[in-house]
């Protein structure tokens, strides 16, 4: 995996979606196919030997490194969605924002198919880590194994890989 080739694909956008904020937008490495295809292939490498069962995906980026790592390896894809966006029966978990709360679920049978189930957990980046440790919380409570959790960008300075280590394995492809 080129990591520069991975870093300059990658748009950022000062100033949004407030000011002071720098937005790292992933449409511009997704669009490109060269990127985005290489970028797929290093993670189904990283864990094509792992024996995995199923890729779940964080709402809503998430979604597409996760639908594509899963069809890679030839496993499920599961989405962890916002509170609401499911059609049956699931679990939730809370999580902590910066003013208040939000919630993220899973259907109750993800991980029915298969007993002990081993996941990888994928999304976008990790800030604050609320929204994976809630997504690693709710793998472990279908009894299923969080292997790993893989982001494509790591905040550094916001704290969140340190905090979901204490749940799961913890990489980052690009660490900012």
């Amino acid at each position: 995996m080129d990591i520069q080739k991975l870093a300059h694909s990658i748009r950022k956008i000062p100033d949004y979606p407030k000011p002071g904020i720098l937005f790292y937008d992933i449409t511009t490495m997704i669009g490109n196919d060269e990127v985005f295809s290489e970028l797929i292939e290093f993670l189904a490498t990283r864990y094509k030997d792992r024996e995995i069962d199923f890729v779940a995906g964080i709402e809503s980026r998430g979604f597409i490194f996760g639908a594509a790592l899963a069809y890679a390896l030839g496993v499920g894809f599961v989405p962890i969605r916002k509170k609401g966006k499911l059609p049956s029966t699931t679990a939730s978990e809370k999580y902590s924002l910066e003013y208040g709360f939000d919630e993220v679920e899973i259907h109750i049978d993800a991980f029915e198919r298969k007993k002990n189930a081993r996941v990888v957990l994928i999304d976008d980046l990790i800030a604050t880590g609320g929204t994976a440790q809630a997504g690693v919380k709710l793998i472990k409570t279908l009894g299923a194994q969080c292997v790993e959790a893989v982001f494509i960008l790591h905040l550094r300075e916001l704290g969140g890989k340190a905090k979901l280590e204490e749940l799961c394995d913890v990489h980052c492809v690009l660490d900012i």
